[in-house]
């Protein structure tokens, strides 16, 4: 095969466009990898959820130093937060991550290539062309020729009407994870998972934090019970939150903003020194061409798809933030790699029913299947089994006992139909509900399975004995 000639290329080194590269590579196909960073991982490991996360853990550190370590007799003496070094852990981090993946693309022999890629038609031999721009020579695109693309860009933050960014005080997520000392006041506009995650690192770091959130509740989507759970908390950690409420006005002078805040028809203003837009995100399509192309979408932006991930135009794939569904990296992977399978004749599929998310604030919230809300309104008759962290040996010696497990089950056959859990390690303790619901379990496997005491994880047994009317330890 020529040296310009792909199997697969891939626009977009995020997870679902390196995963699909190494997923392909390993089923024998020559594989392209473009993207404009030198560095592969995407939205995700450079902007998004893993300099998040360095940053909740590092906050969460110096908080409970704070508030805590005295109650374990550990006597720290005065704190003082060195940001700068907090900052260069979590560039560390990002950067190891980074060369990590770099590594596997070169183990599976995948051709990395820097630049802005776009589709620019079909040869005559049925092979697709991509143009790449380099930030090395603008003015010279480089040609790439393979037998299918897949699109994998992500997404990007959403820009709301009346609050641009200016990269200074109206910041986007990008800008607010990385900020050179504590803001005294920081306004967040929405009240979802990356809005939540932000705050709570700025709220432990001395910020005082206001999410503005024009729903009446945190988390859209969220079982409600677990959602109002997380505002009760939350607020006992200092921040402050104006439901059902928008901005209805900006003015930026001298390094502040002053915003007009309507909450129904009251209108109140506040000044701040930094605002973060987190109302949502878009796909990141801007450059591709894709009505050039013919490719269709939806009303929202999103391409269109089959069951392949193959989109109206033949020979070219999409995948991730750029489809209809939750905006998840784990999303994302998955689909990348099923994507690949799917292109070499393995049956694989991806369970979008038994797909968890979690917020990673303190204390978490993780969830799997469907809400409450939902259930009642497609009148499944179900049952509620819960168990509180509080009544935990673990989560007390932990002194992190907030929240609790929540199970629904069919009324009649036990299955499961859903777990929310909000409390220490949430993230991780979903990973066991996602298992049960995707072998088709039922409360009773949950309750017979024996579970490490004392752990966390025992609050999943005693909350499926609770719905099953049994509980033993509440």
């Amino acid at each position: 095969m020529p040296d310009d000639i792909f199997d697969l290329i891939v626009i977009g080194a995020g997870p679902g466009g390196y995963t699909a590269a190494l997923r392909a590579s390993q089923l024998g196909m020559r594989t392209a990898l473009i993207d404009r960073r030198d560095t592969p991982g995407g939205v995700c490991l450079h902007e998004g959820c893993i300099p998040a996360k360095a940053l909740l853990d590092s906050s969460e550190l110096y908080a409970r130093a704070q508030n805590e370590f005295a109650g374990h007799g550990i006597l720290a003496g005065t704190l003082t937060l060195d940001l700068a070094r907090m900052m260069s852990r979590k560039e560390e981090v990002v950067k190891k991550m980074g060369h990590g993946i770099a590594f596997l693309l070169k183990k599976h022999r995948i051709r990395y290539i820097q630049g802005s890629a776009k589709p620019a038609g079909t040869r005559k031999d049925g092979l697709h062309v991509v143009t790449v721009t380099s930030p090395d020579a603008p003015a010279i695109p480089r040609l790439i020729n393979g037998r299918r693309i897949l699109l994998a860009t992500g997404s990007r933050p959403v820009e709301l009407p009346g609050l641009p960014w200016d990269g200074a005080v109206i910041i986007s997520s990008g800008e607010a994870l990385a900020f050179p000392s504590v803001p005294q006041h920081l306004v967040i506009v929405g009240g979802g998972h990356i809005g939540l995650e932000l705050g709570s690192v700025w709220n432990r770091l001395g910020a005082r934090v206001t999410v503005v959130e024009q729903r009446s509740e945190l988390l859209p989507g969220t079982d409600r019970q677990v959602a109002d759970a997380l505002l009760k908390t939350l607020k006992k950690q200092g921040m402050t939150f104006l439901l059902q409420s928008r901005v209805a006005g900006a003015e930026i002078s001298d390094g502040k903003a002053r915003l007009q805040v309507a909450t129904g028809e009251d209108i109140q203003e506040l000044t701040c020194d930094r605002v973060l837009v987190a109302a949502g995100r878009t796909p990141a399509t801007d450059g591709l061409g894709l009505s050039e192309m013919g490719v269709r979408m939806d009303g929202s932006g999103r391409i269109l798809v089959d069951e392949n991930y193959r989109t109206s135009v033949p020979g070219i794939h999409a995948l991730g933030d750029l489809i209809p569904g939750q905006l998840l990296a784990h999303r994302a992977m998955e689909e990348g790699t099923v994507f690949a399978e799917r292109l070499a004749g393995q049956p694989s599929v991806v369970e979008y029913e038994f797909l968890p998310s979690a917020t990673y604030t303190r204390p978490e919230v993780a969830s799997v299947g469907q809400t409450e809300e939902q259930l009642r309104e497609k009148s499944v008759r179900y049952a509620v089994g819960r168990f509180p962290f509080s009544a935990s040996a673990r989560a007390r010696c932990l002194d992190d006992a907030d929240g609790f497990v929540k199970i629904l089950s069919h009324e009649e056959t036990g299955t499961v139909l859903g777990i929310h859990v909000i409390g220490p390690r949430a993230s991780e303790l979903i990973a066991e509900a996602v298992t049960v619901m995707a072998y088709g379990g039922s409360i009773e496997d949950i309750a017979l399975t024996l579970h490490a005491h004392p752990s966390l994880s025992e609050a999943l047994k005693e909350s499926a004995l609770d719905a099953m009317k049994k509980a033993l330890h509440m």
